[in-house]
């Protein structure tokens, strides 16, 4: 102070939250609170791509079962006498008897879509009660030993009758859940927006980046 006199001054230590707060109602004309806003904005967007990316994860890791499944299915009854066209019959009746009657391209235009399998559009509870179906039919096709394609395919409609009743049970129809964003888009559109934010965070100084503190 003034003629070297000194005065005791409290320190305060802010949360997060508080720093956050005082940073978005700042003057942005100053370069500490410019600085603050940068770093708040690019750390909100990591997070909404976590989520993105827990999301698309789920998916995949839900496809990948469901496609695991029907290829076992489709293994399964071409040792049981059954050919290609036999499994897309079977598979398009269980499609039916999840979908409340809808057929598997009935849901297609549903959801409005052109190309590709339905499975990319279901959404992931959708594409997990596939999965169990299908793995009960696989069950009973090999417990059972069902030959032919007429008792596969009752077996395969009974499960998804099955499958469409528990759901049901708890206020769920398949044919009415929204259809989500298609899977492979989605992947290109979280890789390419975790690029863009890797090259965002570069304009940020790195320690300020890494570390808690602004």
């Amino acid at each position: 102070m003034a003629k070297g006199a000194k005065r005791e001054v409290p320190d305060y230590l802010l949360t997060r939250y508080a720093c956050y707060l005082i940073a978005q109602n700042g003057d942005p004309r100053k370069e500490e609170i410019a600085f603050a806003q940068s770093y708040f904005a690019v750390q909100t967007r990591k997070q909404e791509l976590i989520e993105d990316r827990i999301q698309l994860l789920e998916r995949v890791e839900a496809r990948d079962k469901l496609r695991e499944s029907e290829k076992r299915l489709s293994q399964n009854i071409y040792e049981r006498g059954v050919d290609d066209k036999g499994f897309g019959r079977i598979r398009s009746k269980g499609d039916r008897a999840l979908f409340g009657g809808l057929t598997t391209q009935d849901m297609k235009d549903r959801y409005g879509i052109t190309s590709g399998p339905l499975a990319d559009r279901l959404p992931t509870l959708t594409i997990a009660a596939k999965n169990l179906a299908t793995e009960m039919t696989n069950y009973n096709v090999e417990e059972k030993d069902l030959q032919g394609e007429s008792p596969i395919t009752q077996e395969h409609i009974q499960n998804n009758r099955s499958v469409r009743q528990m759901l049901g049970e708890r206020g769920i129809r398949p044919e009415e859940l929204p259809p989500a964003e298609d899977i492979k888009k989605m992947e290109r559109r979280v890789k390419s927006a975790e690029k863009k934010l890797a090259s965002q965070s570069g304009t940020l100084p790195a320690a300020e980046i890494m570390g808690d503190e602004v």
